[in-house]
Formats: structure tokens, sequence, C-alpha cells
């Protein structure tokens, strides 16, 4: 037999060599499930920005009416922009992680459940109390209750993906929560509009610039 033969099925010899490949399968398994992290943070901080900006609008600190809208239409528009901004999460989830297969594509689909099912039964206790409380508290407890768990959710979310992104997000929005209800009714939608709204749009703008800087280190 030749001297010269070389079987390519075995693996190389150079450690370095090894690396290199195992490296590149690492980066093309990353690039398979990369999404722009903008859609994981934008359309949340886009339903914050706008529906807390009018909620804040309609009803300021002490009863003060910034704008006269119909009462009805502020939160009628956050809630509105929530669903749509889980719908695109549902969807950029699905993009990231349907195609995978074993444990991934179970924590991707027990992990959309669990934003529905625990935004479902917190919207039907909420409705059955509201009632019960102040005028003044309604929207607060409705904004705060749905605000924590979308923290609550994202920082499940980072600690089972071990994304240091999305569980630094998950904090955030709980601390500004926190502080937003601290605050009390009308400076709740105040600093949910900026820190919340506004933390998340510049949030998604860095995460994805991070992410390119390191996918072309």
């Amino acid at each position: 037999m030749s001297e010269s033969f070389v079987d390519n099925d075995q693996p190389p010899g150079d450690p370095a060599e090894a690396l290199r490949m195992i490296e590149e399968q690492r980066a093309s398994a990353v690039r398979q499930i990369y999404v722009d992290d903008r859609w994981w943070f934008w359309p949340w901080g886009f339903a914050w920005l706008v529906g807390f900006g009018l909620i804040f609008l309609r009803f300021g600190p002490d009863g003060r009416v910034f704008v006269d809208l119909p009462d009805w239409l502020p939160t009628a528009v956050l809630v509105a922009l929530i669903v749509a901004a889980g719908a695109i999460s549902g969807v950029t989830g699905a993009r990231a992680y349907g195609h995978l297969a074993g444990e991934s594509a179970k924590r991707g689909a027990y992990y959309g459940w669990a934003w529905m099912i625990t935004f479902t039964t917190m919207t039907v206790i909420l409705v059955r109390i509201s009632d019960r409380l102040p005028d003044d508290l309604q929207i607060m407890v409705w904004s705060a209750t749905m605000v924590g768990l979308t923290g609550a959710l994202h920082l499940a979310g980072g600690a089972i993906w071990l994304n240091r992104q999305l569980f630094t997000l998950g904090a955030w929005i709980s601390v500004v929560n926190v502080a937003g209800v601290l605050a009390g009714p009308g400076w709740q939608a105040l600093i949910m509009c900026i820190a919340g709204g506004g933390g998340m749009l510049a949030f998604g703008l860095f995460a994805s610039h991070w992410h390119r800087r390191g996918r072309r280190a």
C-alpha cells in the first residue's frame, strides 16, 4: 500500500486543528439559532413606552390629567401592545429553537406555555379582585402584576438557557417595577414608561451590538 495514502476519517493529529474544528462547529450552531436580540426586547420596550406613556398622560400623579383621553383607552392600548409583544416573543422563540430536538426544544415549548399560563391565570385573578380596589390603585396593581410576571419569566429564561443578558434584563425589570410601586399611582406609569420601556429599547440595542462584536471576534 502506498505510504502517501491518508485516511481522511481519522481525527486530526494536531490539537490546534482539532480545537479549530470544534470552534467552527460551535460557531455554526450559534448562527443557526441566533435571532437578533432586538426582536426579544424591542416589542416589550415599545409596548411599555407607549402604553405606560398614555396611562401617565391620562392618570397622572394626584389625579392630574395631562391629556384628556377616554378612561378606557390607555389600558386597552397597553393590553393590546402587551399581547402583540407576547406573540412576537413566541415567534422569535420558535425561530430560535423550533428546529432543535431534544431538551432544547422541550425547554422552549415549556417556556412558551409558562408565559401563556401565568398571564392567563393572573388576568383571571385580577379581574376578580380589581373591582374591590380604589380607582387609583386598580391600574397600578394591574400594571405591577403584569410587569412583575414579565421580569420573573425573563429571569427564568436567563436561568434556563444561561443567558446573562436575558437574566440581567429580568432583574432590571423587577427593580424598576418595585421602584414604580413605591413611587405610587401616576408616577409608576412614568417610571415604567421611561426606565422600563426606554430601558428595554436601549438594552436590545446594546445586546445586539455586543453579540455582533462577539461574532466578529
